[in-house]
């Protein structure tokens, strides 16, 4: 009989657990409106509002526990030139050019003023911009990974964050897509590789835990 995956991936180690740090950051990933609106081209349906409504409860803990919040978001000039062979192999996000209202925080994830935006124009929250720098400075050993969409700058981000030595937490009903197809299938890899998956509860838990030791 033929293994299955999960007894192959199983049998050669994957999907080990990490030792999660004692300064964790909660990242939030692209909430933007351009993934809520049904006109817009880059709506993602149910999968993202899912993540949205886990991020808004896993937010609310991390300000309460003192933990550090940092959003990003894409912006591009008009007619993207900054966003490069990106921009050119996917139209829609075209959506994102400076002054689209559609670029904005989704209603329910806004940010407050002492909170960081990264501006970013690839995929990866890390590529391009300070975000490493950032979280090294604060003293952050453990990012708690939150957006859109899995597939696409979740997954950059979760490279990223694991490859500049960050011990990676993707809350997995705190990501979305817009298939389940593509949403499992990263997750399972991401898990394999790169990170731990956690669901909002067991983030939650953890930031709780790390309070009370502090």
């Amino acid at each position: 009989m033929t293994e299955s995956l999960d007894e192959n991936y199983a049998r050669a180690g994957y999907h080990a657990r990490q030792e999660w740090g004692s300064r964790p950051a909660l990242l939030l990933v692209d909430f933007a409106r351009a993934y809520f609106e049904p006109d817009s081209p880059l709506y993602g349906g149910e999968g993202c509002v899912t993540a949205r409504d886990h991020a808004a409860r896993l937010l609310d803990t991390a300000r309460q526990t003192g933990t550090p919040v940092i959003f990003t978001e894409v912006r591009y000039i008009k007619g993207g030139a900054d966003g490069g062979v990106f921009f050119k192999k996917a139209p829609p996000l075209k959506v994102m050019e400076w002054g689209s209202p559609l670029g904005d925080l989704v209603e329910g994830l806004e940010r407050r003023p002492e909170e960081i935006m990264v501006t970013k124009q690839y995929p990866s929250a890390f590529f391009g911009t300070s975000l490493a720098a950032t979280l090294t400075s604060m003293g952050v050993d453990t990012v708690l990974l939150t957006g859109l969409t899995t597939s696409g700058c979740i997954r950059a981000t979760c490279v990223d964050a694991m490859s500049h030595g960050f011990v990676t937490l993707v809350v997995s009903d705190a990501v979305g897509d817009r298939a389940e197809g593509p949403h499992e299938a990263n997750l399972f890899d991401m898990s394999a590789k790169y990170a731990d998956l956690v669901t909002t509860s067991e983030a939650v838990d953890y930031l709780q835990t790390i309070q009370r030791e502090q």
